[in-house]
């Protein structure tokens, strides 16, 4: 059993097209585990990490993929995860499990959106990372550029602890500016890793950046800051355990130069993962504990969904602690399901019992494989640390698996609203069933895609992140269940608000022979920042305790049509502040029913009006084209946020309503004679326009 201190759960990161996928192929080659290099776009088998179809066609990364190898005498667990902001998800939840993170970014274009999305995601979830800056071989590449970026746009405390050998076209390699050698790739792949003086032209270059690390590293390090100022010469252990441990407290994000498709730099990479990204040792991990009846004694530890009595729980990664691990992520299958699982402590065996936190049910163990991408090892056990999947066991993405006690409920992760729907209708009356499990089957997986009855046509909608979100699923639709289904044009997920306070006062009263109904409520709403607030300030047992859940359901209920056009309500706050009871005739059905039409009556109330999704445009256009794109963008209402100039193109950032970029990639095709690109991301809701 290879020792916890000497694990790596890493994740790879970037905007799409940074060059994630070839550097873990570079990855994969160079620790052994695959002795050939495909790439992501070679005419050949493919990368390795996209296995699927889809990701062969497009030529991206869609879901993300898991492996494991070995880095001397380090065990490092990789999930390659997807650049293109349709598929966020797949980042959000690999993210939530991992310790440490590479962020990859391009050494021409810097810091991009997907960039901050992903910088927003590490930051949410605490997790220390790398950034290593790719394609230092390509024109107008400047690493320099990419550490300033990196610093006013994400507020990292980025340092380099690389000086690069030429740049562009003549990158050769990097100076390690720890070690204070020069290091080159040499071989048919860059398999050969060469260590050699630094040349004598790039000395004083090199004493400059070196001086510069010193600098930013002794402001984590009182010894070595006494050092500097004593003229002393600082040990490299000294400069390694500095790096690691500000890496760790996610005070310093250690900057790497190199070209993954030119086969430099990876190597160096490599042993930085080992160096300064946390084991899982290094991780603290919380979670709610139960300190109430046993759930192993057959009693159920929560009521209403909630747990009754709570603590926090520190887990510990030790094999021999009780069990705790997290359900991330899952894929449905001929055979049945496979569930990816992080193991935080203990240790899980086929055949094991365990208990889902959530739905206070015991789980039988089946097999365990470790993932290669799409290829599995079937392992005896797993231990704290480990990242592997489970075959056949029945749950859901986010549960918790555990023994002993106190059973233990791990936080859950953030998923975004998807921001587009369509409607599907199968062709034949033999798709029907078929188009029927596909939808039921990718619902269960992507957390992102929302399956839906319009109430008005009858039509299947579903709804995700974008077009090309979209588009991948119908594509499987064909290719995996042979269904053809007719698609209707996109819709935008238009919300509802409110503008102003408004009072309810609502009394529900039918008597029509035998039991009646009878539930009233009073209280307000006004406009909130989160989705939905609800405060209890019920006093002196107006309404029965036991009624404040109901009242609240039905508030819920209200919210999912809204009063102008029937879309969800958000922004919303509800303070539920008295009311009256009938002692025979009032119910949980009554005071549901009445929170229900009191909320819709004070919407109606409350100055409501519509919210449109805007998104967040980056195109990367010719300079010449610069102005055709800004009236374009313009002339669908678009806000310009302003344009950066590089060698020979300019990135245009703008914000414009989803409604009016449909169509977009060949309009933007048509404007600039294919030339430019464009990237996009939901941003936020704002009051809509048209």
């Amino acid at each position: 059993m290879i020792p916890r201190k000497r694990i790596r759960n890493i994740g790879i990161s970037a905007h799409i097209d940074s060059g994630k996928t070839t550097l873990s192929e570079r990855i994969l080659f160079y620790t052994g585990r695959i002795h050939a290099i495909e790439e992501v776009r070679g005419g050949g088998k493919g990368a390795t990490m996209d296995y699927m179809p889809e990701e062969k066609l497009h030529g991206i990364t869609i879901t993300a993929a898991a492996t494991t190898c070995q880095w001397h005498d380090t065990q490092i667990n990789l999930i390659d995860t997807p650049g293109h902001v349709d598929f966020t998800i797949e980042v959000e939840r690999s993210l939530r499990v991992l310790d440490g993170a590479v962020m990859v970014l391009c050494a021409v274009a810097g810091v991009q959106s997907q960039s901050i999305t992903v910088d927003r995601q590490m930051k949410r979830y605490r997790v220390p990372r790398l950034a290593f800056i790719n394609k230092m071989d390509r024109l107008g590449a400047n690493p320099f550029q990419v550490i300033q970026a990196m610093r006013d746009r994400l507020q990292l405390n980025a340092v380099l602890l690389q000086h690069p050998i030429g740049s562009e076209e003549q990158f050769q390699g990097v100076i390690d500016l720890v070690e204070m050698m020069a290091h080159f790739f040499e071989g048919e792949n860059g398999e050969n890793w060469v260590k050699q003086p630094i040349p004598d032209a790039l000395m004083e270059e090199a004493q400059q950046a070196r001086e510069k690390l010193l600098d930013a590293l002794s402001l984590f390090s009182e010894p070595m800051t006494e050092m500097l100022l004593a003229g002393e010469e600082i040990p490299q252990e000294l400069i390694w355990a500095t790096i690691r441990q500000a890496t760790l407290s996610l005070e310093l994000t250690p900057v790497l130069l190199g070209s993954a498709f030119k086969n430099k730099g990876v190597q160096n990479l490599l042993d930085a993962i080992a160096l300064y990204l946390p084991s899982p040792l290094d991780r603290k991990v919380e979670g709610l504990g139960n300190s109430g009846p046993s759930l192993l004694g057959g009693v159920g530890i929560r009521g209403n969904g909630d747990w009754r009595t709570t603590n926090i729980q520190s887990l510990i990664s030790d094999p021999n602690a009780n069990l705790v691990a997290l359900a991330f992520k899952l894929t449905v299958e001929s055979f049945g399901q496979l569930t990816y699982t992080r193991i935080y402590s203990g240790t899980l065996k086929p055949g094991d019992t365990v208990y889902n936190s959530r739905t206070e049910q015991r789980v039988q163990i089946g097999r365990i494989v470790r993932m290669h991408a799409n290829k599995r090892e079937e392992v005896k056990m797993a231990v704290a640390g480990d990242i592997v999947a489970l075959l056949g066991v029945d749950c859901a993405s986010g549960d918790t698996l555990c023994t002993g006690e106190p059973l233990v409920s791990l936080e859950g992760m953030f998923i975004p609203e998807p921001v587009i729907t369509l409607a599907v209708t199968p062709k034949k009356q033999e798709d029907s069933d078929r188009l029927s499990k596909a939808l039921n089957r990718f619902q269960r997986e992507d957390p992102t895609f929302r399956l839906s009855i319009d109430p008005e046509s009858g039509a299947t909608l579903i709804s995700g992140m974008g077009e090309l979100h979209l588009e991948i699923y119908l594509e499987r639709i064909q290719r995996e269940y042979n269904a053809e289904v007719y698609v209707g044009k996109p819709a935008v997920a238009y919300r509802e608000t409110i503008g102003q306070r408004a009072t309810f006062n609502y009394r529900l009263k039918k008597q029509s022979g035998g039991p009646g109904q009878y539930a009233h409520i009073t209280g307000w709403i006004e406009p909130a920042d989160e989705p939905f607030v609800f405060e209890n300030r019920v006093v002196g047992g107006a309404i029965p305790k036991e009624y404040i859940p109901a009242c609240e359901k039905g508030l819920r209920e209200a919210m999912q049509s809204g009063m102008l056009e029937g879309y969800p309500v958000t922004g919303i706050k509800v303070v539920l502040e008295g009311g009256s009871y009938h002692p025979i005739d009032s119910s949980e059905l009554a005071f549901r029913s009445a929170a229900h039409q009191a909320l819709s009556n004070a919407i109606a109330k409350a100055k409501p009006y519509i919210l449109e999704p805007i998104m967040l445009v980056e195109v990367e256009t010719p300079n010449e084209f610069m102005g055709r794109v800004q009236g374009d963008l313009s002339s669908r209402r678009g806000l310009l946020l302003g344009s950066q100039t590089m060698q020979g193109y300019s990135v245009i950032r703008a914000q414009v309503p989803l409604a009016r970029m449909f169509g977009y990639s060949c309009d933007l095709r048509s404007l600039t004679s294919g030339m430019a690109t464009f990237t996009m991301e939901f941003a936020c809701y704002r009051q809509s326009q048209s």
